[in-house]
């Protein structure tokens, strides 16, 4: 007898439809055909074992099992249910009417419990698209699948609930997911807050135009000055994901197996990677190719704390997404691409004490020593930070002040603002949505200079020997502390503060 069951697999973020043809006739023997992995052709094992555990039985036949496209690698134990459930319904050992109506996955214990999968949500995506009825998949999953609209969503826990489910389809109740409810309570209680941190106003207002034009930057400055403890307050004043940054997010999390009973990712993601970090892991690859940490904090925050102590090698591979906004992995065998649009926070101390331009300190070295710290970062990467601002140590009148600081609830209703007259500007641009996007013609076309402040920045890059890389950075910031106050056109003053924002350009620092 011959049966169909439907699978999925994700290649990159997004999943691609399985046919398991699975069919049982004379003779004896398991053949599985169709590009499967080690771990899929393992699976009959543990199926054996789960059949046996409740009272069902590996037909004594042959049988034979295609995977199809046949050209599309099969990986991982998540195909095990819907084989086990193809191999009970050729055998004639359960029902086969209305399988055809749903996709299955699940891994199999060798008691019949099922464990979780990756990629739960780009497959139930995709099984929506391709006019599926339900999806049946470990309960750990349910949650993030169930977002997907007008698809029943069935989560079971042991391969027993999947057999009486086509014995009897009201055996299980399709899950629901208020996503509307997700946002709510998750963007109410930030777990780091701006009220926290003393004194440092001048890094914050860094920070706010930061987030307004989503302009990546880098702080400077001695350990203990407060760099890291900033950082992490950065997503709390970002404006709130919308439900198609949140679905991307949350895609690219499924994908790595991250999501599980959260649901929706509704907060915008914060890494933090240490800066043993290989290529492969900052970027994503591999031999099975998989997101690295800049997809994994897409539509969000990605720090590197002590940027020159992290490998040229590494760094490097950043500077194509960084302006693309996505990373393409190519192989001689695939192509894939990851999004990888996210806000860039680096963190480094002036030299390798930490002390350089610290005027209490006596542990500064030489300004050769200062240049060769600083060598380790490269002018094109360098080039793609909008924002480089020198954070002192707080002096302890501040850090003993007890008067509450502006929390990150006021400063996000200020940069959202800013976000709206950005979206409005770049409305007929599908690659543009914030000023930091900018291309030179977009920046010719709304950062127009009066003559006073044309002479402005002409005289700040001839006197602070300023390098041309720093002129377009000018006037993007620019742009953005302009969208802060509401007003239209760029003043002298604007370009004042955005000068200020360029400390590593300066002659001194890198030279």
């Amino acid at each position: 007898m011959l049966v169909s069951v439907f699978g999925s697999t994700v290649f990159g973020v997004e999943a691609n439809l399985i046919t398991i043809e699975v069919n049982i006739g004379q003779g004896i023997g398991y053949h599985l055909v169709g590009l499967p992995d080690n771990a899929v052709k393992e699976s009959n094992f543990r199926i054996a074992a789960a059949l046996t555990n409740i009272g069902y039985k590996l037909p004594g036949k042959k049988i034979t099992i295609n995977m199809a496209p046949a050209d599309i690698r099969k990986e991982g134990s998540a195909y095990d249910l819907p084989l086990a459930i193809g191999i009970l319904a050729a055998s004639g050992q359960i029902e086969a009417v209305g399988l055809e109506r749903y996709l299955i996955m699940g891994e199999l214990s060798l008691d019949g419990s099922i464990r979780p999968i990756r990629g739960a949500l780009p497959i139930a995506i995709q099984a929506l698209n391709d006019g599926f009825k339900g999806f049946i998949l470990p309960k750990e999953n349910a949650n993030e699948a169930a977002i997907v609209k007008d698809l029943q969503v069935y989560g079971v826990e042991h391969l027993r609930e999947v057999i009486q489910f086509f014995k009897d389809t009201t055996s299980l109740e399709a899950v629901e997911v208020d996503t509307r409810k997700i946002f709510q309570e998750q963007l109410k209680y930030p777990e780091h807050d701006f009220s926290d941190v003393k004194g440092q106003e001048g890094i914050k207002r860094c920070m706010e135009i930061a987030a307004a034009g989503g302009h990546n930057i880098i702080l400077i400055g001695p350990p203990g000055a407060g760099k890291t403890m900033l950082a992490k307050r950065l997503p709390s004043i970002l404006p709130p994901m919308s439900l198609k940054e949140a679905l991307e997010t949350t895609k690219i999390h499924s994908v790595m197996g991250k999501v599980k009973n959260k649901g929706l990712i509704s907060v915008r993601p914060f890494r933090s990677p240490h800066h043993t970090i290989s290529d492969v892991a900052l970027v994503g690859g591999g031999a099975y190719p998989q997101p690295g940490e800049i997809s994994m904090t897409h539509n969000g925050v990605l720090f590197l704390d002590e940027l020159p102590e992290f490998k040229r090698g590494a760094l490097e591979v950043m500077r194509q997404p960084l302006e693309d906004r996505e990373v393409t992995i190519s192989r001689a065998k695939f192509t894939v691409t990851y999004p990888a649009s996210f806000m860039l926070v680096a963190s480094m101390n002036p030299s390798p004490s930490g002390f350089f331009n610290d005027p209490q300190s006596k542990l500064g070295p030489s300004p050769m020593e200062m240049q060769r710290y600083l060598g380790k970062l490269s002018g094109p990467l360098l080039d793609r930070i909008d924002i480089h601002i020198e954070v002192e140590a707080v002096p302890f009148e501040k850090l003993a002040d007890r008067t509450p600081a502006e929390s990150s609830e006021t400063i996000r209703a200020r940069v959202s603002a800013a976000r709206a007259i950005q979206q409005e500007r770049f409305k007929s641009l599908e690659n543009i949505h914030y000023n930091a996007q900018m291309n030179s013609r977009q920046i010719r076309k709304h950062c127009v200079l009066d003559p006073v402040s044309t002479q402005l920045l002409k005289s700040a890059m001839e006197r602070l020997s300023l390098s041309a890389r720093a002129y377009d950075r000018i006037l993007k910031v620019a742009r953005t502390i302009a969208d802060l106050e509401g007003e239209k056109n760029l003043s002298q003053h604007h370009i004042a503060e955005a000068i200020q924002y360029r400390s590593l350009d300066r002659e001194g620092w890198l030279g």
